[in-house]
């Protein structure tokens, strides 16, 4: 617990900040600190405000252990066309534009008023 004093700030802001999945806890002289920052400045907070209170890091009392969230966009879904299909129903679907649909399929669609049913069309995630 006297580790959790000599960091509160440190912990107030990895909580403040959105630190997801945040554990703190002390173990044999040591704090731990685990969690997914949502950026990567805000795990640089963190360790700005770890280095104002150990400005040398020669204290070897905190584990920081605070990875940064993915940003890596969703992968496309997967459709296939069916007969009566149209890139504008299909687009209601998923609610994305027909436009959105054509320009993730230009390899395989040359003309959006002509589809084939059995065609496998990316579906863009919506933005």
């Amino acid at each position: 617990m006297k580790l959790q004093q000599k960091y509160d700030e440190l912990i107030r802001t990895a909580r403040s900040a959105g630190i997801q999945n945040l554990q703190v806890r002390e173990h044999e002289n040591v704090l731990y600190i685990d969690g997914q920052a949502p950026s990567q400045q805000v795990k640089q907070q963190l360790w700005d405000i770890y280095g104002k209170i150990d400005p040398n890091y020669r204290s070897a009392d905190v584990v920081m252990n605070v990875a940064v969230a993915s940003t890596v966009a969703p992968a496309a879904q997967e459709y296939e066309v069916v007969k009566g299909d149209n890139l504008s129903k299909i687009g209601k679907r998923f609610g994305v534009s027909w436009k959105e649909i054509y320009e993730a399929n230009k390899t395989l669609i040359k003309d959006p008023d002509l589809i084939q049913p059995g065609w496998k069309l990316k579906i863009p995630q919506k933005a």
